[in-house]
């Protein structure tokens, strides 16, 4: 049975395919007319439920509206700004000017399980931020007129501590997004948000609901900023970043880098032969106390004294054979490997004996030895495999990103420093072609993060930043400078950091150059200065190009007699449609809520001659015959030669303009194509 969504431009609607989902693995929850049977869910589900009245839940006001938000369409759509983008034909990165809950729904359905890592930096609930509004829909006050998005900024929501839901507005604006960007996430996905210590213990609460309390991965502590004496018991110095993964079970473990300290305290030794000749290399002692007793990893070592040792413990019966396993107790220490690993790094020469005086060994007299053993630990072979993180950052002090944002001349207050980001999509293993995502954008510190590690590691990770365009305060240095909403800072500072690596990318090109002037015996490996993806795509959110989404149905007539106004309302208000608006507009439009992502390409199909057709291809999908091709026409009328070609062509996808179809045009093409067939 029709119904007016059917006619209109909208995105996906999550909560009917979350129904369609349910209906298909179980169909027994259903009515006869396809309604679902609450009551035989919560037999399923909880068959106590019904009658329980209490229960451990996390409730604030507003929660079950803020979940429906999430999961309704949206008839915005976003245009691309060819005019402040940067080197957009080299470049996958994206930046979007636009309130975020409604670009996450025109993203869900695109870019749905292709993110790697999500990093978001939301505005704190201090009783000053301001929360996000979510009353941007046609049907209410609209969010482009209210917010007068595309001059002045957006006008933002108080959120004052009088206000008696001063949680529940920050909880419910951070609900509904966080439920999409789950749908975002690869399965191996993370994501990291970070907060200070007015919402961590909620934003907790409320991770767990979205990700569930398994994928909890850690809350790091971050110094922030050291010194200073402000505050009335306390000086605050640290915030929090809520780790969370897609699915731990199949999340790689993160790694840090080796930093200079730790190479400068740890790897100080050089090997002078053998197969490492010249590599460095750091030591590690080879026993451990024992958290998990396993028997195979105490035994016997031999010394080269022809003495036998044992990691200390209360378990040493007297034996003199080297690799003879003895069951350790929980007060019993162990070896870090098993005696076969243990016998294959000393062949290796990997294993190193010492004599010493404290912390030593047990021998098979139960007396304590003159031996200690070590393991080399090379610095190569650790800088590869990186170093198990700790949960507490104080690398990354705020004052440094107020020093990297003088040197590019940006205006812009409390933002996170670029090297904290890069060294959290580090962390996560990110790798080449992996796309970074931050809705909340703010000065865009990750697009900096993510353009400037991949110069550094040579990878090609891309990033989708999303900003709402804000206004800055008037008497702000960026206000001043030029700077009148905050999105135009997100852009800006992204273009001067494009430019800045360009032109260090440059300058070691015109180095290589002179060096190899100098070194001819260079020229046959010279080094590699470059960067792919160095630049971005800006889009805008707007209104739907199509004039149906401001049809307000009568609420006096039926569905029927509704459907039919609305038909009459496109016809009258569409009849000049591809004329009036921009083409690239109306095809991204259409193709980003068919499931198309925003790097879309397309181009021009020569065999037809009465119509103006365009092949769309989604790189992301695998290009030729992947799904994510279509063909597609914006003309006003297609003519009965393109329709004998559909018809003879059933296995080619084709979209075009509702309103350029006659009846018989219209019910040959879904006669012959079916679902391969799309009018719009």
């Amino acid at each position: 049975m029709e119904n007016i969504n059917d006619y209109m431009p909208l995105s996906s609607d999550l909560n009917k395919e979350r129904l369609e989902t349910l209906k298909k693995l179980f169909p027994d929850l259903f009515t006869n007319e396809g309604k679902l049977n609450i009551d035989e869910l919560k037999k399923v589900v909880d068959p106590k439920s019904v009658s329980e009245t209490e229960r451990y839940e996390f409730r604030w006001f507003g929660k079950s509206n803020a979940k429906r938000e999430a999961f309704t369409p949206t008839d915005a759509t976003l245009v691309y700004d060819e005019h402040r983008s940067v080197n957009p034909t080299e470049s996958e990165n994206i930046i979007i000017e636009g309130e975020n809950l409604a670009v996450l729904k025109l993203l869900s359905n695109s870019y749905r399980e292709q993110v790697k890592c999500i990093y978001i930096d939301p505005p704190y609930n201090t009783g000053k931020d301001f929360v996000y509004s979510d009353k941007f829909n046609q049907d209410k006050k609209e969010y482009w007129e209210d917010a007068e998005v595309t001059e002045n900024g957006f006008k933002i929501d108080t959120n004052t501590e009088t206000d008696g839901r001063f949680h529940s507005n920050w909880l419910n604006m951070m609900y509904s997004r966080l439920l999409i960007a789950r749908q975002l996430l690869k399965e191996d996905g993370v994501i990291f948000i970070s907060i200070d210590d007015n919402e961590v213990h909620h934003l907790r609460k409320l991770c767990d609901e979205v990700f569930g309390e398994e994928n909890f991965l850690a809350i790091i502590s971050r110094v922030m900023k050291s010194g200073g004496a402000k505050g009335k018991f306390f000086t605050p110095s640290i915030e929090y970043i809520l780790v969370y993964a897609k699915n731990y079970l199949i999340t790689q473990e993160f790694r840090g880098v080796l930093t200079n300290e730790q190479i400068e305290r740890y790897y100080n030794k050089t090997q002078l032969d053998g197969n490492k000749a010249g590599e460095i290399y750091g030591e590690e002692r080879l026993y451990k106390a024992s958290l998990d007793p396993r028997p195979n990893q105490r035994y016997w070592i031999k010394c080269p004294d022809g003495s036998f040792v044992i990691p200390p413990g209360k378990n040493f019966p007297k034996a003199k054979i080297e690799g003879e396993k003895i069951a350790p107790t929980s007060e019993d220490g162990v070896w870090k490997w098993i005696y076969e690993r243990y016998k294959t790094e000393l062949e290796q020469g990997n294993i190193v004996f010492k004599e010493t005086t404290s912390n030593a060994l047990i021998d098979s007299d139960g007396n304590q030895s003159k031996w200690n053993i070590y393991n080399k630990l090379w610095l190569n072979e650790q800088k590869q495999k990186g170093v198990v993180p700790s949960n507490f950052i104080g690398d990354f002090e705020n004052r440094q990103s107020s020093k990297e944002l003088k040197e590019i001349e940006i205006p812009f207050d409390f933002a996170k420093p670029s090297a904290l980001i890069s060294y959290l999509i580090q962390m996560a293993r990110t790798n080449n072609g992996d796309l970074i995502f931050d809705f909340f954008g703010g000065s865009g510190t990750t697009g900096q993060a993510v353009m400037e590690l991949n110069n550094e590691d040579g990878g090609n990770r891309k990033y989708i930043l999303v900003q709402i365009p804000e206004a800055t305060d008037e008497k702000s240095e960026a206000y001043k400078a030029g700077f009148k909403k905050i999105s135009d800072i997100t852009i800006e500072r992204n273009k001067r950091v494009v430019e800045k690596i360009q032109s260090e990318l440059r300058l070691k090109r015109l180095k290589d150059e002179q060096d190899l002037f100098k070194n001819q015996a260079n020229q046959e490996n010279p080094t590699n200065h470059g960067s792919d993806n160095l630049g971005f795509k800006v889009f805008k959110l707007v209104k739907s190009n199509f004039p149906r989404v401001e049809f307000a149905p009568d609420p006096e007539k039926t569905d029927e007699e509704n459907i039919e106004l609305l038909k009459k309302y496109i016809s009258d208000k569409e009849a000049q449609l591809v004329t009036a608006f921009n083409r690239d507009e109306l095809m991204t439009e259409i193709l980003l809520k068919k499931g198309f992502n925003l790097n879309y390409t397309s181009e021009k199909q020569k065999q037809f001659k009465k119509n103006e057709i365009y092949l769309a291809t989604d790189p992301a999908s695998g290009g030729t015959g992947s799904e994510k091709e279509t063909l597609i026409c914006l003309d006003v009328t297609i003519e009965m030669e393109t329709v004998e070609y559909f018809k003879k062509h059933t296995d080619k996808k084709f979209i075009c303009l509702e309103r350029a179809l006659d009846t018989t045009k219209k019910y040959n093409l879904k006669h012959y194509m079916g679902d391969m067939f799309n009018a719009f």
